[in-house]
């Protein structure tokens, strides 16, 4: 299983929001923090505020910040939502190639049991369990 950059950035912007709890950031401020592209994060920001997790404050002095509090964004979820595509082998998705040995193949079924498992265990967790670890101290972050 490879998760993706975008819910890597999305689960990072989400953490950053975090441990700012209801203080205003910017995406640049975040985009440094990680030593990543901002407009690579726009689109994550942008999707995370569709789906309610983030706030935007426009204009000036404005910025973003988390909409829920930490305890209701759950892990598996975000995966969810972020991920495009959780289909581990072809057959899993349409892809519209037919496999010859699908009608036989207990692969499938092993496969579907572990994403199942590890969606599963990305649910017992809750944002507000990542924010028990300390940050670590690169400048960027506010205290």
């Amino acid at each position: 299983m490879h998760l993706t950059l975008y819910t890597d950035y999305a689960l990072r912007v989400l953490i950053y929001l975090g441990r700012q709890r209801d203080l205003l950031t910017t995406t640049g401020e975040i985009a440094r923090y990680h030593g990543i592209s901002k407009n690579h994060l726009i689109k994550v920001v942008h999707h995370l505020g569709n789906w309610g997790y983030i706030r935007s404050v426009r204009g000036r002095g404005g910025g973003i910040q988390l909409a829920r509090a930490p305890e209701a964004i759950n892990v598996g979820e975000v995966v969810r939502r972020a991920e495009e595509d959780l289909h581990l082998v072809d057959c899993f998705g349409s892809c519209g190639r037919r496999c010859v040995i699908e009608h036989s193949c207990a692969l499938k079924g092993a496969l579907h049991e572990a994403l199942e498992q590890f969606l599963a265990a990305l649910d017992r967790y809750t944002l507000a369990d990542f924010l028990r670890m300390p940050a670590p101290a690169l400048g960027y972050m506010r205290p």
